[in-house]
């Protein structure tokens, strides 16, 4: 039979766009949407004085006001700089047209105290919802696992075993752990399980990866030394010196000063404690203190006792917060379906909760299952129909799908609302090109150019460009794209193999060869790359190298026909021999 031709990399969308939370407006005082408050008049009848705008230093409450309006401004550094003109002043002051009681001094320091606890928190605060890295200690030794061979559609390693009518890897390009690529940037599509250690060490190596570089533990010790940049003068706690079975018996200011040690000060051992006497001294009545113990045992690794606080909780007081924390537990204990039943048991009790929707979503969505999963994020645009992650997942999948007009009308509401980044122009150029809108093409392109913010997103964009000059046949400007490519990314897989298929054509076979062996070490996942050094091997009369390369293919790809065709043929050969 004749020889077929080499298959090049598809043209892929980068995972966004992502736009960052925008500022709400700012009401009469300054904070986000603050309701209009009636002026008093002073005590003795003078005019009435606004608590924001009023100067301090007149009393001596007022600098403790303006700390006030400072954090419910989000200026948190000013914010906790007046806290601490509050706290190093001399009792004497502090008291300056109160009167001379201990009481009002005490008073004044427990809510300058609490108050700077609170801004130096917020100054550093990461959603624990959202905030899901597995490292490769999390993830290769692992001992929470159920069964070593799931059954297909159960477990998140295997996401290939329940494909749900979705794109194919032909059309679709996968990351490194098997899943497609996702319309949206968010930590669980950048975290995905290795099956080899070899392939978890290599992996950090080649950037733009499925997974952190490191574990997610030091990450969170970099979260906390950071942190220490808020202080200069060194930590404004000293968490040795505590004693927290006194500032257990004390609500209102165990919570501040517990949320300061975990999310500040990062140590997790006496976070516990507090929550634990804490819990012990609300007679274990507070659902917000065993979330918060149920938080501590997620971060530390016990799984099965965060599940037992989450649920205690739960009985106590259904929360929404809650349940996203329990469906995390499962899905790290590579129990999804359990997820799901759990996300589907509080929509019954929560209906429409936009969160419970997209959690389903992006559950069905990592395991290969796209058609349900663009169902519920339709469902998600139904409730709330500016959902960003929403509208570029199901423009994605409709691109995807072969239908450029619909994804190109989804990004384009995206660019309606706000949203102005370099990958939505990048994948408003692509739907463009495809639904052969070419006027636009090449402006979105050079937008996408001018808003890239680092070289990782320049060499995407430069890489769709050599895609759209092999569409237009101009082969030169394609190499050239290719190249320019490798200029920003060394590490682009997809652009070696798509150089290497140019150098075919052009009859250079060795640098062909050397190209397709990079592509494929640094991206074992894909197919491309190994099909192409079977072709290439075969024509050349390297057998041996062929067949290797064409089982790596259908390994990576089981359901190319090429590749099973290829291999067939090369049975044949081995058989005649």
């Amino acid at each position: 039979p004749a020889a077929r031709p080499p298959e090049a990399a598809r043209s892929r969308l980068p995972r966004g766009p992502s736009a960052p939370p925008q500022p709400a407006e700012a009401g009469p005082c300054g904070s986000a949407a603050a309701p209009a408050r009636r002026q008093r008049g002073g005590r003795r009848g003078g005019p009435g004085r606004s608590s924001c705008a009023a100067p301090a230093g007149e009393m001596g409450l007022e600098p403790l006001f303006q700390a006030w309006s400072y954090f419910r401004r989000r200026k948190f550094r000013e914010c906790a700089d007046v806290c601490s003109q509050l706290l190093e002043r001399p009792p004497g002051e502090q008291v300056a047209g109160v009167g001379p009681y201990f009481t009002f001094y005490f008073i004044l320091i427990q809510a300058a105290w609490n108050l700077k606890t609170r801004a130096l928190t917020e100054m550093v605060y990461v959603d624990e919802i959202d905030m899901d890295q597995e490292g490769i200690a999390e993830m290769i030794l692992d001992e929470n696992a159920i069964a070593q061979v799931a059954r297909p559609g159960t477990s998140l390693k295997l996401p290939g075993t329940s494909q749900g009518g979705g794109p194919s890897p032909a059309v679709r390009p996968v990351t490194q752990s098997g899943r497609p690529i996702t319309g949206f940037v968010r930590p669980s599509t950048q975290s995905g399980r290795p099956s080899t250690m070899e392939q978890a060490i290599r992996t950090p190596r080649t950037a733009l990866t499925a997974r952190p570089i490191t574990s997610a533990s030091g990450g969170y010790v970099r979260l906390g030394t950071a942190s220490m940049l808020t202080n200069p003068d060194g930590p404004f706690i000293n968490l040795s010196r505590l004693n927290l079975t006194k500032y257990a018996q004390k609500p209102k200011l165990a919570k501040a000063l517990f949320e300061y040690i975990f999310h500040h000060e990062n140590d997790i051992k006496n976070a516990l404690d507090l929550a634990a006497l804490a819990t012990e001294h609300a007679q274990f009545k507070d659902w917000w203190w065993k979330v918060q113990i149920g938080k501590c045992y997620y971060r530390l690794g016990l799984y099965r006792e965060a599940e037992k606080q989450f649920k205690s909780a739960l009985k106590q007081q259904d929360m929404v917060d809650t349940i996203l924390y329990l469906a995390k537990v499962y899905l790290r204990l590579d129990q999804p379906v359990t997820a799901l039943n759990l996300f589907k048991q509080g929509l019954d009790r929560f209906p429409g909760e936009v969160t419970l929707i997209c959690g389903i979503a992006r559950i069905y969505e990592e395991m290969n299952n796209i058609s349900s999963a663009a169902e519920y994020y339709k469902d998600v645009l139904k409730q709330d129909n500016t959902h960003v992650e929403a509208i570029a997942c199901i423009g994605s999948n409709h691109f995807y799908s072969d239908q450029p007009e619909i994804a190109l009308r989804f990004y384009r509401r995206l660019l309606q609302m706000g949203v102005y980044n370099c990958q939505l122009f990048n994948n408003l150029g692509l739907c463009c090109f495809y639904a052969q809108q070419y006027d636009m093409t090449l402006s979105s392109f050079e937008r996408a150019l001018f808003l890239a913010e680092n070289e990782e997103e320049t060499a995407d964009v430069w890489y769709n460009l050599g895609h759209v000059a092999v569409g237009i046949g101009d082969l030169n400007l394609a190499y050239q794209c290719f190249k320019l490519t490798l200029v920003n990314n060394n590490d682009y897989a997809e652009a070696y193999n798509n150089l290497a298929v140019l150098e075919m054509r052009k009859g250079h076979t060795e640098q062909a060869r050397a190209l397709l062996q990079t592509a494929s070490s640094l991206a074992p996942h894909m197919y491309e790359p190994h099909f192409n050094v079977a072709i290439l091997s075969e024509k050349v009369g390297d057998l041996q190298r062929s067949y290797t390369a064409a089982q790596k293919s259908e390994e990576a790809f089981p359901g190319h026909v090429d590749t099973q065709q290829l291999i067939k043929q090369l049975k044949e050969h081995f058989a005649m021999l």
